[in-house]
Parts: structure tokens; C-alpha cells; sequence
């Protein structure tokens, strides 16, 4: 009988968010697969999990993919986590667990913490139909990209580091338009959350006197007005 690979969400930023459920699949598995040991440890020991870890992250995943699979075809139970939030969202995961389930492996996903829905929620933008789009392209296929969305009328959210977030806002403003409301939420859920709200422009400017601001950022931007079409 083939083991189980547990999907399992950690908190974007408090330690609190974490759900007990979580905790208590962490405990019982017989590896955790972490994107940083490092930091996965200081959330572990948190918890008081004593499980083992392995790293499992972008540059190695296509390496020991197979591996994990015949470990877990083999009966042994994994969870899966990032250093944040839910794994295989902007982070390493699809791969393994399309593999999983290519191999007949149960894949079990528990629900938990994510930034784009306290991001889409917070903005106070239309949130009954949205498009994740993630990190955009920093280079190749960044302008088709944009260009792509310009004319979506969903609410669109992204994700931004924040050396690139002005750059991001700059691009913004030239496909979707100076007026274009928005929502920039960062840090979420720590001492420093701040959500800024208002058209690209006025974020834009907000943030460009505040050049050192930190944290990871979540971009909502609404779509094209359908008047407008």
C-alpha cells in the first residue's frame, strides 16, 4: 500500500495562523520536505516537531523527484512546505505533486494560510471573480504578459519582491492606466501589515518616497472597467 503525500500550508507571517491539524500531520509524517531547512526549523522547533527534514526546492526538485515518489509509492508518508503559505502557489510543489498523482500516490492538501485572499479581500475590490497571475516575468514575456491583460476584467492579483515593486508599478500604470484602482498589501499578518489603497499613479507615488520599504508584497489590481471595453 502506497504512503500519502500531505500538502501542508505554514503561516505568511504569525506564528498563530498555523491551524492544528497542521501541527499534528507534521508530527505524524515520516519526512517533511522543506523549500529552506533553515527556516522551516525555527518553525518546527515553534511547534515542537521533531519529524526530519529534507530540502525540496526549485533547483533540486527535477534531481529527486523520482526518488520520492518510489519512497512514497513505497509506503513511506511525506508533508510537503514551503517557507510561507501554501506550497505549489508561487512556490515549489506542482511537480511533485503531479508525479504523485501520476504514481497512483494519495495526495491530501489541507487548507490554511495564503497572502492573496487576505490581499483580494483587504483591497476592497470586486473579489466574486479574480485571476492570480504571481511573479510576473522579469524579463522574457514580461510586455506579452501585461499586454495579455490589459483588457481582463477580472480582479487581478500579483505577487512582487520588493526591489522590483516600483518597476512593477511603473509597468502597471502604462498598461492599465494611470486610474486604474489598487491595492498593495505587504507584510501580511505581521507587527508591520500595511495596505495602501488607491489608483496606480497614487501608489506609485506613495512608494516612491518610501524607497527601503520592506516585506513581501501583494499587488490587486482591478480589471478593465466593462464600460470601458
Amino acid at each position: 500500500m502506497s504512503g500519502k503525500l500531505y500538502v501542508v500550508p505554514t503561516p505568511v507571517g504569525n506564528l498563530q495562523d498555523m491551524t492544528i491539524r497542521a501541527i499534528e500531520v507534521l508530527r505524524s509524517v515520516d519526512l517533511i520536505l522543506a523549500e529552506d531547512t533553515r527556516t522551516s526549523g525555527k518553525l518546527l522547533k515553534h511547534f515542537a516537531i521533531d519529524t526530519p527534514q529534507r530540502s525540496y526546492h526549485k533547483f533540486n526538485e527535477h534531481k529527486i523527484v523520482g526518488s520520492l515518489i518510489a519512497q512514497l509509492a513505497d509506503g513511506q508518508n511525506f508533508a510537503l512546505i514551503s517557507d510561507a503559505g501554501t506550497p505549489a502557489i508561487s512556490d515549489p510543489g506542482y511537480l511533485l505533486v503531479h508525479r504523485a498523482i501520476e504514481a497512483g500516490v494519495n495526495v491530501e492538501t489541507l487548507p490554511g494560510a495564503t497572502a492573496l485572499i487576505p490581499a483580494l479581500v483587504n483591497s476592497g475590490l470586486p473579489s466574486d471573480r479574480f485571476v492570480f497571475e504571481g511573479f510576473l516575468p522579469v524579463k522574457k514575456g514580461r510586455k506579452s504578459r501585461l499586454e495579455s491583460l490589459q483588457n481582463e476584467n477580472r480582479t487581478m492579483i500579483f505577487y512582487e519582491s520588493p526591489h522590483k515593486l516600483i518597476k512593477t508599478l511603473k509597468d502597471m500604470t502604462r498598461y492599465f492606466g494611470t486610474d486604474r484602482k489598487a491595492s498593495v498589501s505587504r507584510e501580511i499578518s505581521k507587527i508591520y501589515e500595511e495596505t495602501t489603497r488607491g489608483t496606480l499613479m497614487q501608489i506609485l507615488n506613495y512608494f516612491e518616497q518610501k524607497p527601503a520599504v520592506k516585506g513581501e508584497f501583494v499587488l490587486v489590481v482591478a480589471g478593465k472597467s466593462k464600460k470601458n471595453n
